[in-house]
Parts: structure tokens; sequence; C-alpha cells
């Protein structure tokens, strides 16, 4: 018989069995049906390992019991996850240095997604230039440039709001005055 036949044959005659075991023991649609097209698609795979006849069947049963063991696995180290993550939120927060003033924020964000993004692998994530070149996938030159014209168009918003361009640095001053 045909690999594809063998295949389709296999699925029609067990899918409603192999259907019913899963939904017995999961707890939503969504996981019953990622681990049903698990276990089909290891049946695909593993074709030639899958018995003929009833037994079949019985080694669905095995292959979803064993998706099913790992999908659990992997629900419980996400949660697992999420926690850890919330915790070091939470702490994080709480000892968050003060935040910029709140006219700065709004000057950057009205600045394009590119400037706030090239601005922000600088300034929060720490990259140089050649790191920064890496991220967006072009040259270090480009990448000078760009930041260049990013703070230049950032002095130029925090200017507009009169904010003492001072407290940012001399730099922020003379970007400021070489954009008016």
């Amino acid at each position: 018989m045909e690999p594809r036949q063998r295949f389709e044959e296999l699925y029609t005659g067990h899918y409603a069995a192999v259907s019913g075991y899963v939904r017995r023991r999961t707890d939503h649609p969504d996981d019953c049906a990622d681990v049903i097209a698990e276990t089909f698609t290891t049946a695909w795979r593993r074709l030639v390992d899958v018995p003929a006849g009833d037994e079949a069947r019985l080694w669905l049963y095995g292959t979803a019991r064993r998706i099913l063991a790992n999908h659990r696995r992997s629900a419980l180290r996400r949660t697992a996850l999420t926690l850890r993550l919330r915790e070091e939120l939470s702490a994080y927060d709480s000892t968050a240095p003060d935040r910029a003033p709140e006219g700065a924020r709004e000057a950057f964000a009205r600045l394009s997604d590119d400037d706030r993004e090239l601005l922000s692998l600088m300034g929060w994530e720490g990259l140089g230039t050649d790191e920064i070149a890496k991220v967006l996938g072009c040259s270090r030159v480009a990448v000078r440039q760009r930041l260049h014209r990013a703070r230049k168009r950032l002095a130029t918003e925090l200017a507009a709001i009169d904010i003492d361009l001072s407290t940012y640095g001399p730099r922020a001053v003379s970007l400021a005055k070489e954009r008016a």
C-alpha cells in the first residue's frame, strides 16, 4: 500500500478514538487540537513503525500519551517562567530609577518609530554603533548618520516644549541649535 493511502486510512479509521482519548485528558480545545495534530504528524513521520490493524490504535494512544506528557511539562515550565518573570519585573519596578520628565517622554514619543528604536538601542540597551548596525542590518556609517539625525530631531522636540536642554548636556543644546 502507498504511504499516503495508508496514512489516510489510519487517520480516518482512528481519528475519532484518538480525539476522544485526547479530549478526555485536556482542558482546553486548543491543547486538544495541538496534541491530536502532533500525534498524527508523528504517525506520518514514523509510518513504517505504525503497526497494522487495531494495534495501530494502541500505538496512536501511546504516542498521544507521550505528547500529552510533553505538553504538560511545557505548560509547567511556561507557568514557572511566567511566575519568575513577574517576580523579577515587580522587583524591577520597585527599584526603577526616576523616569524622565513627562515633557521628555512626550518629545521622545513624537519621534518616528525608527528614531525611537535607534535612540533606545543606544541609550537603553547600551549598544555601540557596530552592534546597532548588526541589529538593524546596515553599515556603521549609516547608523552614525541616523543617530546624528535622530538626536537632532529629539533635541528639537525637547527645545519646542521649553525644556532646559542644558540638563541633557551641551551636546543637546548644540544639536538643537544645529537644527534651527
